[in-house]
């Protein structure tokens, strides 16, 4: 069962986009993505508030955030949050890999 972060990060005139932006092109987001049980991890503005970022961070298990967690990324990631005064909130979710028939037939393919 893989575990999913939804981290949505907030900032004023811009910086959470300016944050992920610097997260990207410093090469700590590619690193990320090789690391060893990473399934995804990807930064999407909103279209309701231009002033959100939200990134869906995804895991094949909490052995696998663990190792990220003590990795030397997450000291780019903090000091980044913190350069650009970002305030965050966290939903986590674990995988249901089942789908009932009652939703599949909304979901087009």
């Amino acid at each position: 069962m893989s575990i999913t972060v939804n981290i949505r990060y907030k900032g004023k005139n811009g910086a959470a986009k300016k944050f992920a932006e610097e997260m990207t092109s410093g090469g700590t987001v590619a690193a990320i993505r090789n690391e060893a049980g990473n399934l995804k991890y990807e930064y999407f503005q909103s279209l309701d508030d231009p002033e959100t970022v939200l990134l869906i961070d995804s895991w094949e298990n909490q052995k696998a955030i663990d190792i990220h967690h003590g990795s030397p990324m997450m000291k780019t990631v903090m000091e980044l949050r913190q350069k650009y005064d970002l305030h965050m909130t966290v939903e986590r979710y674990q995988s249901d890999d089942t789908m009932p028939e009652s939703d599949s037939r909304f979901i087009r393919k």
